[in-house]
């Protein structure tokens, strides 16, 4: 079966590939680790921003105190 069908129509094809070159050969119970290793840095890097949001603030404050 073509790629092209198989991508039902959307305008660009390199994502599948993208997508094939990163995951090829790679078995599922990899694939569910790497999602869960995705999404907890995802959260490690909202919970660095709200950190480094929040120091700036506080720096903001002692800086005017000063």
């Amino acid at each position: 079966m073509p790629v092209a069908d198989l991508l039902g129509g959307m305008d660009q094809p390199a994502t599948y590939f993208l997508w094939r070159s990163k995951y090829a050969g790679t078995a599922v119970p990899e694939l569910r680790r790497i999602k869960e290793l995705e999404g907890e840095n995802a959260k490690l890097k909202r919970m660095y921003a709200d950190l480094a949001l929040e120091n700036t603030a506080i720096e903001d404050v002692l800086q005017r105190k000063l």
